[in-house]
């Protein structure tokens, strides 16, 4: 048998077809917070914020906590192992329902924020579950088996919104409260499916009296290559413009004079987008490239832009935030690839961490700049400034294209 648990390449072995599909699940459950999140946090900003340039604070806190949680969340994995993480990272999101929930209750804006930059620690952990299944497996099937993961958030496209849907005036007199409690109650179902996880001892995290692994290279020099940078500044831009764009979404279309659920429907159909493609972006990665994959990602990012300038009928925010998702996926899950040829076994938990942090770091900052943005200027303000960001990362990747240089393992 292979490394990491395939038979043969492009297969996956029983063992990590079942671990695949319980992260698939643990996906749909856990990613399902993310949709909730965007879809209540400005319109219960506009609500309860104190002013209109913070009505998106709820959503960027919720990815500031997305950020400041990556390096403890590896940390704890590091140290505890993935499982034991997972469930910490779950508890957490039960505790962020709540809380954001109490908030709405309370009327008060800061105790509802805090909720949702919780929410964003549990996210964190939701998202070590592609580097997870690609651990789980040798290198030429990690671009299929992030896919495979990212499925479930196919599944937490659907979840997410409906939760939002159906709950939403579930408590008489506190709206959109239920919402969040629906968020905890998802937590609670994981539990009990990540305790189903089996990771191969190679792919896991070590756990505790594990013996010490090899350090691998400094940190800095890893991030000093340049197909590193090229992979994190790829992924930074994919999620940081879907993040950028997203926020603002719900706030123009209700703004617009749609309702609610429109806008849910909206996210609904956004985050399908995210992640259907998943089925078939592994294996045009395996056929095409990363890079290549990645570039037609940003590009759909730019035609998104376009339609959403386009006009303010629903259609236009429908479609627009469609191939916006499509966009995140081709450049999200290629700009990921690329990060894992860029450790070794040993190295992989410090350099996920730090790419996640810097990824969802400077979308915490795109998200905190939405809303400022959207007061200022308007949806029309929002979309014109994803041209530019698009063609900064483009270039460089269709100059390494162009050389014809695929990256190789480290």
């Amino acid at each position: 048998m292979a490394e990491g648990g395939i038979t043969a390449p492009g297969g996956f072995s029983p063992e990590a077809r079942r671990n695949l599909l319980i992260l698939v699940l643990a996906q749909a459950l856990g990613g399902a917070s993310a949709p909730i999140v965007i879809s209540l946090g400005g319109v219960v900003g506009k609500i309860l914020a104190p002013g209109g340039a913070l009505v998106t604070l709820p959503v960027s806190v919720y990815n500031l906590g997305l950020a400041l949680g990556t390096i403890p969340a590896a940390l704890i994995m590091r140290k505890l192992g993935r499982q034991t993480g997972y469930f910490v990272g779950a508890l957490v999101s039960i505790l962020a329902g709540m809380t954001a929930a109490g908030g709405i209750w309370l009327g008060s804006f800061a105790l509802f924020c805090t909720g949702t930059l919780m929410a964003g620690l549990y996210a964190s952990y939701v998202q070590s579950y592609r580097f997870a299944a690609a651990d789980a497996v040798g290198p030429e099937a990690r671009a299929r088996a992030i896919s495979w993961v990212m499925i479930g958030g196919l599944f937490a496209a659907i979840i997410g919104p409906q939760m939002v849907i159906w709950t939403r005036d579930a408590i008489h007199g506190v709206p959109y409260a239920g919402g969040f409690l629906g968020q905890a109650m998802l937590a609670v179902l994981a539990l009990p499916v990540l305790a189903q996880l089996r990771l191969p001892r190679g792919a896991a995290t070590p756990g505790p009296g594990a013996p010490a692994a090899p350090a691998g290279r400094p940190l800095s020099e890893i991030a000093r290559q340049p197909r590193f940078l090229l992979a994190v500044a790829s992924g930074v831009v994919s999620y940081g413009l879907m993040s950028f764009v997203m926020t603002a979404a719900p706030v123009a279309i209700v703004g617009c004079g749609f309702s609610v659920g429109q806008a849910a429907l909206g996210i609904q159909w956004h985050v399908l987008a995210m992640f259907a493609p998943s089925f078939v972006t592994g294996r045009l990665v395996t056929r095409f490239g990363k890079e290549k994959v990645t570039a037609t990602g940003l590009l759909l990012i730019a035609v998104s832009a376009i339609v959403a300038l386009s006009g303010l009928e629903l259609g236009h925010f429908w479609v627009s935030l469609i191939l916006l998702g499509v966009g995140w996926n081709f450049g999200f899950i290629g700009a990921t690839a690329m990060v894992t040829d860029c450790h070794s076994p040993e190295e992989r938990t410090r350099v996920q961490g730090l790419n996640d942090f810097l990824v969802f770091g400077s979308t915490a900052a795109a998200s905190f700049l939405s809303g400022t943005l959207l007061t200022a200027g308007g949806w029309a303000l929002i979309n014109t400034v994803v041209f530019p960001v698009v063609a900064i990362i483009l270039m460089p990747l269709l100059w390494r294209m162009a050389r014809g240089r695929g990256m190789r393992p480290a």
